[in-house]
């Protein structure tokens, strides 16, 4: 599509949710199967009950070729959603491999007539996220998917998102790391109704001898798996995102899905050789979802994916934080990607403030 050379000099925030406001869902990478049908009803339900005008997408309840539906399919019906004034949220149901595909489908110069949408979720709907607060100053919000909003869902990091989307752009927010984390959960497809079970003690680390760390920035990141393909990009453009932040700088959030720690670590290496973070006052990292690599033939030898992070920037001038309340070992900080954040990091401990300014 055509594109001008305009740049937000701020972070646009969409207006507040409230009752009655409507909610567009729309799978714009993988599709709900019809096994996984029964959970997604619920969530559907859940925000009916909280008030919301739900109105679901034809690109939803199939998936094919790791897909809900064509490229074109797909980008169409994001586009008649984020085109559409009366829709104040668009919720994809879960991440996926393939939103890649429908990025330069997107007409970004008729998008920046619109008023602005919420986009949420996390995983390959942040290849999305990114791409809207890229080119179009958008904050969009890297935070629990939907199918994960039970009613029963206890976890407040789940049932804080929609308290967090009810803001209005001038608030501050202050979330604290969380007590324990999820490593293993049940099949939506097996039990509808599971809820977050964390068991593991979470502890955010620093690269390095530091016990203590803080710093400050505009946020912007996601799913590493995918984000190494585009860093450098117009959809991933981190000088462009520095201009308009006019020296607040950038705190990159990344979060590891299935690469391996080879895979992780040529990643880590390639965005060092790209300068990308001499760009950058500090990188966050979540919690590595690759838990073992099933190919070595002595698993005492492999690489681990702490070992890859480490090794490939134990060498980098600013503060590194990993094993953080980011990505597919749950729960997840609702981070606002536009946003100026806080963040202090102290003996495992972490508070995050963002400013939505």
């Amino acid at each position: 599509m055509t594109e001008t050379n305009f740049i937000p000099r701020h972070t646009l925030y969409p207006r507040p949710l409230a009752a009655g406001s409507k909610i567009a869902v729309t799978a714009f990478s993988s599709g709900v199967e019809a096994e996984c049908h029964p959970r997604l009803n619920k969530v559907l339900a859940n925000l009916r009950a909280q008030g919301f005008d739900v109105i679901e997408g034809q690109c939803l309840r199939q998936n094919i070729k790791h897909a809900s539906a064509s490229k074109a399919q797909r980008a169409q019906e994001l586009m008649r959603f984020l085109c559409d004034d009366s829709i104040d949220a668009v919720m994809p149901p879960w991440g996926g491999e393939l939103a890649m595909d429908i990025l330069p489908l997107l007409d970004y110069d008729r998008l920046r007539t619109v008023r602005p949408k919420w986009l949420v979720g996390f995983s390959d709907v942040s290849t999305v996220l990114t791409a809207m607060t890229t080119k179009l100053g958008w904050a969009t919000v890297h935070t629990a998917n939907l199918m994960e909003m039970h009613p029963d869902e206890g976890c407040a990091f789940v049932t804080s998102v929609i308290p967090y989307l009810k803001q209005e752009a001038g608030a501050s927010l202050h979330q604290q790391s969380s007590t324990a984390y999820q490593i293993h959960g049940e099949s939506f497809a097996v039990n509808p109704d599971t809820i977050l079970k964390p068991c593991e003690q979470t502890y955010w680390k620093l690269l390095g001898k530091q016990r203590s760390a803080a710093f400050r920035g505009r946020l912007i990141g996601g799913c590493f798996d995918i984000l190494h393909h585009l860093v450098g990009t117009e959809y991933l453009d981190l000088n462009a995102l520095d201009r308009r932040f006019q020296g607040d700088g950038i705190i990159l959030y990344l979060e590891n899905a299935e690469m391996s720690p080879t895979d992780l670590y040529r990643a880590l290496l390639s965005l060092k050789y790209r300068g990308v973070f001499s760009k950058v006052n500090a990188v966050i990292f979540g919690r590595n979802a690759f838990i073992s690599d099933s190919m070595a033939a002595d698993a005492n030898q492999a690489m681990t994916s702490e070992e890859a992070l480490l090794s490939a920037l134990d060498d980098i001038d600013i503060p590194v934080v990993y094993d953080a309340d980011i990505g597919h070992l749950p729960p997840n900080l609702t981070l606002f990607n536009g946003a100026l954040a806080e963040v202090a990091v102290d003996n495992g401990l972490a508070t995050v403030t963002q400013y939505l300014k």
